[in-house]
Order: structure tokens, then sequence, then C-alpha cells
């Protein structure tokens, strides 16, 4: 909630992961974050922040051979990214490549990171609904898009964005499958 200290996160960061594990740091005592029920029990049930196909799972290397530990996504352009719980919002904005990044704390210690996003809402401090919208996906112009999606319908063609999430316990990267839904088509 200290836009100073998080500008200096920011500046000495050269990794999503370097970043999540400093804003660990700087959270503020759990008596100082509103208090929001724990999820431990919707672990697993939590839906996936946006309807979206998997294009890889964690620990599955990319083309360039890169591993991470969380989830890639692929998105429709414009698609509406949303709050899977009740959350704190602890950072939006800006990070290293990978565009806009909102990061949820859903409950003290458990974080929720959402990277690749083109436009994010709310303020850093601000508690959100659950199902409330948190940013905005990429993409082109409204129009042509609609014109492609109905073209493409059913191909997965219209799936050109790609959202990467990752769930922190502490500093801990933890599967994000063990959270969200993944086993239904998006």
């Amino acid at each position: 909630e200290d836009p100073v200290q998080t500008a200096l996160l920011i500046a000495s960061t050269e990794t999503l992961e370097g970043f999540a594990s400093g804003l660990v740091e700087m959270a503020p005592e759990p008596e100082g974050l509103a208090s929001l029920p724990d999820i431990d029990h919707r672990k697993g049930a939590l839906p996936l922040p946006v309807q979206a196909e998997i294009l890889r799972r964690p620990g599955e290397a990319d083309a360039a051979g890169l591993v991470r530990p969380g989830l890639v996504l692929a998105t429709r352009p414009n698609a509406l990214v949303t709050s899977p719980a009740a959350a704190t919002i602890r950072y939006r904005g800006p990070l290293l490549d990978f565009g806009n990044v909102m990061v949820l704390e859903p409950q003290p210690g458990l974080l929720f990171v959402f990277a690749g996003l083109e436009t994010v809402f709310g303020d850093v401090g601000q508690v959100v609904a659950s199902g409330a919208p948190v940013g905005l996906m990429g993409g082109n112009d409204p129009k042509i898009d609609a014109i492609l999606s109905q073209s493409s319908e059913g191909t997965g063609q219209d799936r050109t964005e790609t959202l990467y999430i990752e769930v922190r316990q502490g500093k801990t990267p933890v599967n994000p499958e063990d959270w969200f839904q993944t086993n239904k088509d998006g």
C-alpha cells in the first residue's frame, strides 16, 4: 500500500518471483488487512478469472524451454478478468515484460498473480468482491474482433491473448490447479 516502497521494489526486481516475494515481505500485519473469510475450503473449486483454454500447465516448458510454476491461459481479445474470490488488491500496474499485473490477496499469505493484462481496475488496498472485474485482456478493435470471433467460432483461433496465473503461499509458488477448477474447457 506504500507507493514509494512498491516503486523501489519494482525498480530492484528482475523477475516476477522476486517481485512476489518482496510483496510478501512488505505485507501489513494481518490485523491491518480487511478481514476476509478464509478460502481454504474453496481450494480446487475457484473459477478461473477469465474464460480461457489452458495452453501450458505448471512445469511444462514453452517453445523457448522456459518452465514456469503457473498456468498460461489463452483468452479472447478484450476478455474481462475477474477476481475468483473476495480479495485485497496488493499491486496493480506494469511489471517488467509481463504487461499489467494484478496481485490479489484473498487471505493473509496467499497471493493470486495475474500477468499479461492490458488494463487493470481498482486501487491498491481496495477489497474487491468475488467476481468483481479486475482487468481486461488486450486485443484489437472490438468491431474487428466481433467479425473475427464470428468467423472463427469454435475453432480456437479467437483466443489470441495470454494470461499467466501464479499462486503463492508465502514466498513459495504452488500449483494453481490446486486452487482453480481447470478440468473444464473455457
